[in-house]
């Protein structure tokens, strides 16, 4: 399926998410998603349909440490995402428009 991105490679219409998406949108980051990352992805779905908007970092570890896990921080996404960019990246992976304080 050709997904519809944006210029910054988040999807136009994030109804048409789904796990297969999720991994389409992982291979740019050479990522294979486990069900770790769907739990993770889904919660930050959750983040968005709660809050109205994509997550910034600080409040995105604070919910996923409510919603996932205590041992959630930083660190631990960024290597298990493969990614600095920790918000951004969860955002466009989860199908969800970028951080609005993202460059």
């Amino acid at each position: 399926m050709k997904l519809e991105l944006d210029q910054d490679g988040h999807l136009i219409d994030h109804t048409v998410w789904d796990t297969t998406v999720a991994q389409e949108l992982a291979d740019s980051l050479e990522l294979e998603l486990s069900e770790w990352h769907i739990e993770i992805l889904m919660a930050v779905r959750q983040f968005y349909q709660q809050f109205g908007h994509s997550p910034a970092t600080r409040p995105l570890i604070k919910f996923l440490m409510k919603t996932v896990g205590p041992e959630i921080d930083n660190a631990v996404l960024q290597e298990r995402f493969n990614t600095g960019l920790v918000a951004r990246h969860l955002s466009r992976l989860a199908g969800i428009p970028k951080p609005a304080n993202c460059l």
